[in-house]
């Protein structure tokens, strides 16, 4: 709170000064260009494939390669850069609530504001049975060996969670691609054609990319995927249908899962002879390691897409580049029947 107040007060102190000097931050579009600010990778590199070939746009990540939205603190060269754009782009979940502060902070930032989460079904965030829980009371479940998906509410909340990893779904990315070419076709009309041909040409290649996910779902020996991490992919198992075990939800704040959860995913793994242990990209992997260790089972990373790592941005890596490297690794993890 103290940390929110100070940042608070630093911004209105920020906000007296913006036109009368500059703070160190990467350059923005030229006053007659188009200027898109977006929190994470996904819609960055959604904005940058509607906007392909068109000069004088700019398209710009708060998140610097790396870094996690979760535990993000937002720079005073940040709120320049939501007050200079003309589209800002955010998730809209728990993990940027530290957005709300920067749009507070500065007049009429609301208002070009987009929320991924706003554009799609959003589902509640869930407590998957066996993870490690944040309203978990040390309760023991048992598994009957179907693949349900126990959904926990706090009944006198008034706040609900939703999971905000919507990208992860190709559907969705669809979604929030046309939405995006529509906002930016009304901020710049003179290029309206060039956005909506790229448009086109980039849902094309979404809908391939579900084409494949679907053919790997659809020959899949296994049905499960098990997780020694964070669980971001609640979007991509329930478009295929696909089980899935986890340590955590997907925007849980735990780091080290409880002895009963290290003991059902073991077991689930043992049981069905699941074929990979899943864990997630920047993860320190100690928990799908000891699974791995207990089970022999090998460790597989899967690709949340929230951001690039060093690496990966220096190699250009785009969104449909990650979600085939995850393709890959599901008909590993999934098993593929020979038809």
């Amino acid at each position: 709170m103290k940390k929110t107040i100070c940042f608070g007060i630093l911004l209105a102190v920020l906000l007296s000064f913006c036109g009368c000097g500059s703070l160190h931050q990467e350059p923005a579009a030229s006053d007659d260009g188009l200027y898109i600010l977006t929190t994470i990778f996904p819609p960055y590199d959604f904005a940058r494939e509607i906007t392909d070939g068109v000069d004088n746009v700019t398209v710009q990540q708060l998140l610097r390669p790396g870094m996690e939205s979760h535990t993000y603190d937002p720079t005073p060269a940040d709120l320049i850069a939501v007050q200079n754009c003309d589209l800002f782009i955010c998730t809209g979940g728990v993990s940027d609530a530290w957005v709300q502060t920067l749009l507070e902070a500065v007049p009429g930032a609301e208002q070009k504001c987009i929320r991924m989460i706003d554009l799609v079904d959003a589902v509640e965030e869930e407590h998957i049975e066996g993870s490690t829980h944040r309203h978990e009371h040390d309760h023991d479940h048992e598994d009957d060996g179907e693949d349900v998906h126990d959904h926990e509410r706090t009944p006198d909340s008034d706040h609900i969670e939703y999971d905000e990893h919507v990208w992860s779904d190709p559907h969705n990315a669809m979604q929030i691609t046309e939405v995006l070419c529509d906002r930016i076709c009304l901020l710049d009309h003179v290029n309206e054609a060039r956005y909506r041909e790229n448009t086109e040409e980039y849902l094309q290649a979404l809908s391939d990319l579900d084409g494949e996910l679907h053919r790997i779902a659809d020959h899949a020996v296994y049905r499960t995927l098990v997780f020694g991490d964070r669980f971001p992919m609640r979007y991509l198992c329930d478009a295929y249908g696909l089980g899935y075990r986890a340590a955590f939800p997907g925007c849980a704040a735990e780091s080290e899962p409880s002895a009963a959860t290290m003991i059902f995913l073991i077991e689930k793994v043992k049981e069905e002879g699941i074929p990979a242990i899943l864990t997630i990209e920047m993860s320190n992997r100690k928990i799908a390691q000891t699974i791995s260790e207990e089970t022999g089972a090998p460790i597989l990373m899967m690709h949340s897409c929230h951001n690039r790592t060093a690496d990966e941005a220096a190699a250009d890596k785009t969104y449909l580049d990650l979600m085939y490297e995850n393709a890959r690794v599901l008909s590993i993890a999934l098993g593929q029947r020979n038809e």
